[in-house]
Formats: C-alpha cells, structure tokens, sequence
C-alpha cells in the first residue's frame, strides 16, 4: 500500500472551515489599523540571509537554530522567520526615508521557522503586525501598544501586557558587563546552557526555566534599574500615555525579547486562555535597525502577534458565513449556468447546484447553505422559491434576478 502522504510536521492545512474566523481577524486587523493611518505591505517570502544576520543578530536563537536557509548559486536565502527586518529592509530599498515621517505599515503573511512543534507553535506560521519608522517619540510606543491591545480586545482575547525598558544600546552594554560579572560569580548554580550563553547573549538567562538558574536571576540585576535620565524620561512618558488611554499594564524588569535589535520600550502580551505557551504577541523598539540594515539613522517601534495563538485564545469565533441569495438547482445546462452568471453580475451571491441533486438533495443543500430563494427551469419559464415564506411561483426567464433583488416575497 502507497504511504499515505501528510503535511510535514509543524504545518497544517488551513481548511475552508477556518476561513471564516481567519478572514474575521484580518478584516479586524484591517480596521483596527487602517484607521489609525497605517498602510498595508507585503515582504516577500524568501529574504538574503543577511537581512536577517545582520538585523536580528547572530547572537539569537532564530539565526543560530531555527532559520531555514539555503543556497541558490552565490547567493543565500532564507525563509523569513520574522517581520520587522524585512520591512526595514523595503524601507531602505525604496527611499521611504524621503516621505513623511513617521511611515505606519502592516502587514500579515506566513513565516518560517525550524522549531520543536507545540500548541499554537508551527514551523510555519502566520502573524500579523505594525511597524512605525521614523519617529522617536514615546507617543509612538504607546500608539503601537495601544493598537495591539485593541486587536487583541476586538478578537475575544483576555491578555495582560508585560511592559519594559531595555535603555540604549550604551546604556545595555554596560549592564550587559555588569550581568555577565554576576552570572559568571553564580555559574555554578546555572544550567549548562546559560552557562554557554554568558558571552553571547546573557539577557536570555531571565528565561530560563532551570530552577538553579531562576534563583539567581531572582537577585540579578535589572536593567530597568540601570536607565539613564533619558531613557527613564521616555519609558515614564510611555506609561503616562498608556494610562491616559486606559491600557492596564505589568511593568516587568525581567521582561527580554528574543531579538537583539531591540532597544528602549519592549513588551509583550500573554493570555492564561494558552495555558504554558502564553505568548500571543509582543514587540519594541528598534532604533537602530535600519542603519545596522544600510540605511539612515531612523528609529522604529512595532509588534508581531501570531494569528493562530490569537485564534486560540479567542476561541476560534467563527465569522458569520456569506449568505446565499440565490441557488439554482435542477441542471446545469445553458439557461441555469447564463442564470447563476446573471445573478452574480448584478451583485447576488449565487451558486449553481452541480452535483446533480435531486430536488429534494437540493432544497436540503440551499438550506444548509442558508440560500434565501431556489430557482429552476421548468419548461418555459423559471420556479422561485422563497425559502424563508415557503411560497414558490412560476416567473420569466428575465425577471428571476429582478426578483431575488426585490427582495422577500414573490
């Protein structure tokens, strides 16, 4: 017997029954953010390695482990595993330094990457996110929050928001010394992989789930307590603005994010509805991504929230289906197929019966699919059905459409 053939593991078929609540979320989305000025945009799939080397930093998991990347002649490619470095990279290319500042954009679109498959996790992935380039007021920061608090409310989700400040990149490395002095004074109680990682990237030690290790990151030093006036002034107003909007939040100093483009406001929103895997969506800002990427001096703040994390955590609430207004049963010769055509160009929701059903087979699909009015030819002229009354008439050929547009009642 031939093996039977399924979707390699971590990715799943999206199927017409999920649609519903899928095309909900991003009309949500296209509301929610369409209002507040940003623009939709579409990075390809398949980015140079080095968007990613140099933008998220080869310090971090994704480009160490989970990327997938593959050579095509000289050049490398990869399979984005995130979003924001690649609108950054567009913005470069395409000089949207030159027009008004800040540029909002979002975008929704399937990412990649190679990771160990659990609930709501896939090798294959979709997010929805914001970015905001070119501004470096922290009305921007609360803007972005704000904007994904409000997607997350809109799609059922009950989420707290974790909020942090990672400082500027000079004011994280001297902190970055002073935690690498303290993990290398208690590595005796770490677990072996934070150990290997003290060089590299020791922030990651705060979450970790080693018990030794979660002890002494229990007395380390925060970076939130290491803030210049400056960054302090920033995250203060950050809140400020939050509070004035009514967005209730958990100032986290243990809050890091996975990326090392990060700097100033980080956050990050969780939903208990996940149980263990709690994360549905998080971001920050990352002044100097875009430069690290061979453009201007530009700061930027954005987020990426998983839509089927979302979609878990709001319970899947499926989107109310189209309605049919017309379905034309009994045939699918010349006059029923020039008469579902003919609906369909007027603007009714019409569907032609073409799997031969008997007319009992087809009253029971036109109610399963809601349908308000059944049609068939019947020698000369046509039968409506208004399947809402019961009542059925004979009417011409040329007045069924303008019948199903009068509306109910024959």
């Amino acid at each position: 017997m031939t093996e039977k053939l399924q979707a390699p593991r971590g990715t799943y078929d999206v199927l017409p029954e999920d649609f519903a609540a899928r095309t909900a979320l991003e009309a949500k989305a296209r509301e929610v953010l369409g209002a507040a000025g940003y623009e939709r945009i579409e990075t390809p799939a398949l980015e140079q390695t080095e968007v990613f080397a140099r933008g998220v930093g080869a310090s971090t998991d994704i480009v160490q482990k989970e990327m997938y990347t593959f050579d095509e002649g000289s050049e490398s490619l990869t399979l984005r595993p995130e979003g924001t470095a690649p609108v950054c990279r567009a913005y470069v290319e395409h000089g949207m330094h030159k027009l008004a500042q800040p540029v909002k954009l979002w975008y929704l679109g399937a990412y990649f990457r190679r990771e160990r498959p659990q609930a709501g996790r896939y090798r294959q992935f979709w997010q929805v996110g914001v970015e905001a380039l070119g501004s470096d007021e922290p009305a921007v920061d609360a803007e972005v929050v704000v904007l994904l608090v409000t997607l997350l409310g809109e799609m059922g989700v009950e989420a707290t928001l974790r909020l942090s400040s990672l400082g500027t990149p000079a004011t994280r490395a001297a902190y970055r010394d002073e935690l690498q002095a303290y993990l290398r004074a208690n590595s005796d109680r770490l677990s072996a992989e934070v150990r290997e990682r003290i060089d590299l990237n020791p922030l990651r030690a705060f979450d970790a789930d080693h018990p030794g290790t979660r002890e002494v990151m229990a007395g380390a030093p925060k970076l939130l307590d290491r803030l210049d006036a400056s960054d302090r002034e920033h995250f203060d107003e950050v809140r400020r603005l939050l509070d004035v909007a009514g967005v209730r939040y958990v100032v986290d100093p243990t809050l890091v994010r996975g990326l090392d483009y990060y700097t100033r406001t980080v956050f990050e929103v969780t939903s208990e509805q996940l149980g263990a895997q709690s994360g549905v969506g998080g971001g920050g800002r990352y002044d100097g991504l875009v430069e690290e990427l061979g453009g201007p001096p530009t700061p930027g703040m954005g987020w990426a929230a998983g839509i089927e994390r979302i979609l878990l955590a709001g319970g899947r609430a499926p989107g109310a289906a189209a309605p049919v207004d017309l379905y034309v049963a009994l045939g699918m010769g010349e006059t029923e197929f020039a008469l579902a055509h003919e609906a369909r160009r007027a603007g009714l929701r019409a569907q032609l019966d073409l799997g031969g059903r008997s007319m009992k087979g087809a009253l029971k699909q036109a109610n399963r699919l809601g349908a308000r009015y059944v049609a068939w030819v019947d020698g000369a002229g046509v039968q409506l059905r208004d399947m809402e009354s019961g009542e059925q008439r004979e009417v011409p050929r040329d007045e069924v459409v303008r019948n199903v547009l009068r509306g109910p009642g024959l």
